[in-house]
């Protein structure tokens, strides 16, 4: 028996997506490495405690869309146009409100002159970044080539960059700028790929009503997405504040190897949203079910990654950063199960979404995020970065999946996601299959 459609569209953009991701993020962690030798633990710190400073103001700027996008794009393409330039507009807007937000910052906070100017360059990213919206068309869509094609173009420009900064031994300034035309690159090339396909965006309207809709159903997500960002950014300006910019580098060492643990589930969750999507207005029965497999499979393939990096973390980091980040193995030992919680928390999330419960979203990241900042004052000054890596690995998997014990409608997803961890490894079959049945 083959595979039907649906299975047969999730299964290819399964392996376009996977494909991509291999490709640039082990490009990415080449020229990464690469980089924090030439740079060392305290200006890799410095760059990394600078992006991390940014990331706190970028869910002011994405405004909680990538998900709203996704499900109304999926649900009503025919309007594309409309939705997409009513959601472009509303990212301009915030991503100035937000950079807005940085210099205000910066006013009040004491930081060096050097911190001070990056920060701010850094910052022009959130306005490259409204690029993003092509990028979830063609997740709507399920057309994961465009996006991958994209990509691997700015992998490949963007290395070809950095090694040329290594070559002329260029100094940390010029690591920041090129972190920026990165962004530049990729938002240039979904562009493209959108145009090729779709034409241009002159077509683009603006609906008052749909924009009004659309700040409504993302505002829970804002408040939500705010503390998210907060407790997994805080860290890293936590430790640079308390402790010194050099810990921050080693922290944001082991955080590099998480995010290539973190890929795979994330990329499972986006491309199978939009068909849960169809299967929920079409089937609901079907739709329960699949709901259940992809929560296990979703959170199986993390439990799996991450013991296994977790055991190779001392090869893993003396074999590519040098025993110049030693101190990193032990972080990344506790860090690797952050993939866990981030599983849960986005498959769930997806859940929530699609169910339209969002506006109760907020009260889990809230309370998320005041363990995060609680725990990380109480742990850094006793334990240094190790302290933060727990206090990651407690705040993950809280708001991902325990946090919804305080919220009765989410008690039906939180059962799913108890069943995922304990039985879902039983589901890890079906996808076996799926591949199988691709290969032949």
């Amino acid at each position: 028996m083959g595979l039907s459609d649906s299975q047969k569209k999730i299964a290819s953009n399964i392996a376009w997506a996977l494909g991509g991701k291999i490709v640039n993020m082990a490009s990415a962690l080449f020229i990464g490495i690469l980089v924090a030798r030439y740079l060392g633990p305290n200006n890799y710190g410095i760059m990394n405690y600078v992006i991390s400073y940014v990331s706190i103001f970028s869910i002011i700027a994405s405004f909680g869309l990538d998900d709203i996008e996704i499900r109304e794009l999926s649900k009503h393409n025919e309007n594309r146009n409309i939705i997409l330039g009513s959601c472009f507009f509303i990212r301009i807007v915030f991503a100035t409100i937000a950079y807005i937000g940085i210099i205000v910052s910066l006013l009040f906070y004491q930081t060096d002159r050097l911190t001070f100017s990056m920060i701010l360059v850094y910052g022009l990213t959130l306005f490259s970044g409204t690029g993003n919206i092509f990028r979830n068309y063609f997740t709507s869509i399920v057309q994961n080539r465009y996006i991958v094609k994209s990509e691997i173009m700015r992998t490949a420009l963007g290395g070809l960059i950095k090694i040329l900064l290594l070559w002329l031994k260029a100094p940390l300034e010029y690591f920041i700028y090129s972190q920026i035309l990165d962004s530049i690159i990729v938002g240039s090339g979904y562009c493209l790929s959108y145009k090729s396909i779709c034409g241009t965006v002159k077509n683009w309207s603006i609906d008052k009503k749909l924009i009004l809709f659309i700040i409504k159903e993302s505002y829970p997500l804002v408040i939500s997405g705010a503390a998210v960002i907060i407790y997994q950014r805080i860290d890293q300006v936590m430790i640079g504040n308390m402790l010194n910019k050099t810990e921050v580098g080693y922290f944001a060492t082991a955080a590099k190897f998480v995010d290539l643990i973190v890929f795979l589930p994330t990329v499972l969750v986006q491309t199978v949203t939009p068909v849960l999507i169809r299967t929920k207005e079409n089937n609901p029965e079907a739709y329960e079910a699949q709901k259940r497999r992809f929560v296990s499979i979703t959170t199986w393939t993390a439990i799996i990654m991450s013991l296994t990096v977790s055991q190779l973390a001392y090869w893993l980091i003396m074999y590519t950063y040098g025993k110049e980040y030693a101190p990193a193995i032990p972080i990344l030992h506790i860090m690797a199960f952050k993939a866990v919680g981030m599983a849960l928390s986005s498959s769930g999330g997806q859940i929530i979404i699609m169910e339209g419960i969002q506006k109760w979203v907020f009260i889990r990241n809230i309370l998320g995020c005041f363990i995060c900042i609680l725990l990380n004052y109480i742990l850094i000054p006793l334990y240094g970065s190790i302290g933060s890596a727990i206090v990651t690995l407690i705040t993950v998997l809280f708001t991902g999946c325990l946090a919804n014990i305080f919220i009765p409608c989410y008690h039906g997803i939180m059962k799913t996601q108890l069943y995922a961890l304990f039985m879902g490894w039983k589901e890890l079959g079906y996808f076996q299959k799926i591949l199988l049945k691709t290969k032949a």
